[in-house]
């Protein structure tokens, strides 16, 4: 059953109270949608298209949400005072949907755990990275937060747009991924949102300094790692050496190149006026809403 979160309330406005403006849609609607998948049928080993490389890919993206989300949430959640009814809102959708997805990936890493693979080098992996976290300064894990979720929105509309990402993959996993991408792409605004309430009092060059800065250690700390436990992955199944690093290469780069894909997307990021909702891509989800609804398992 979806509990829908209704978020048709006026855009904050420059020169309100000293809060920036933001290309929200006024119309947003962040939809709570409590689906379970891959209860009754776990997924294969190699579950996208019997292709290693695609799996161990989206195994290692999958095997970092748990944590990474509740890092998200706690960020966003640590800079909510003060926010507009309107950021509230958004906030408490953007936190039930990330738990629900936590759930679902929670399930997904065991069935990938159950076909064989160790991800326990990737969650701690994740742990160490994110206990650098604890001493610094909260504005500053709102800064990552803000970048990352930038990254699972490109994703998001990427997987979405683009159906090669999941040709072939097995039904009920690759409705996971989509709803998932979906839920990505209707709250992708909130962190950024929050972030310019926090830093309402920032001169407009600290504000991109510091998220600027902070988007090129997520990125350089983002890919070298999800190679890095993407190739692990694939060593657990006896594919090594160059030929696996190059095949993964090209699954990245060339077909279906999903980080060559989504470079304009993370390039507009350092633009002066960036925001997520510069670009309106909820008609993605429509289209996504029918294939994952029926494949989607309710049993807890």
């Amino acid at each position: 059953m979806n509990a829908v979160t209704n978020l048709s309330h006026d855009l904050e406005r420059a020169g309100a109270a000293g809060k920036p403006a933001t290309p929200t849609p006024a119309d947003l609607s962040i939809t709570v949608r409590d689906l379970r998948f891959g209860r009754d049928k776990k997924p294969g080993r190699w579950w996208l298209n019997n292709d290693p490389v695609a799996t161990a890919w989206h195994n290692a993206l999958s095997a970092t949400f748990p944590r990474g989300e509740a890092f998200f949430i706690e960020a966003v959640k640590a800079h909510r005072e003060g926010a507009s009814p309107k950021l509230e809102a958004e906030i408490r959708a953007f936190v039930k949907q990330e738990i629900n997805h936590t759930r679902e990936h929670v399930a997904f890493n065991r069935a990938a755990t159950e076909a064989g693979y160790d991800i326990e080098k990737i969650d701690a992996r994740v742990a160490e990275m994110l206990a650098l976290t604890r001493d610094r300064p909260a504005i500053l894990n709102l800064a990552a937060t803000m970048a990352l979720e930038h990254y699972t929105a490109m994703m998001a509309h990427e997987f979405l747009a683009n159906p090669k990402h999941f040709c072939g993959a097995e039904p009920e996993t690759a409705a996971m991924w989509r709803w998932h991408a979906s839920e990505e792409i209707e709250h992708k605004g909130v962190a950024y949102d929050t972030w310019l309430h926090a830093t309402k009092d920032w001169s407009r060059w600290k504000r991109w300094k510091v998220k600027s800065l902070m988007m090129l250690v997520v990125t350089k700390n983002f890919v070298a790692n999800r190679v890095q436990d993407t190739l692990d992955l694939l060593a657990q199944d006896g594919l090594v050496g160059a030929k696996w690093k190059w095949r993964l290469a090209s699954y990245l780069l060339v077909t279906p190149g999903v980080l060559r894909r989504v470079f304009p997307a993370w390039l507009s990021y350092f633009l002066p006026g960036f925001h997520p909702w510069n670009h309106d891509d909820r008609k993605l989800i429509a289209r996504a809403d029918s294939e994952f609804a029926d494949a989607a398992m309710q049993p807890a």
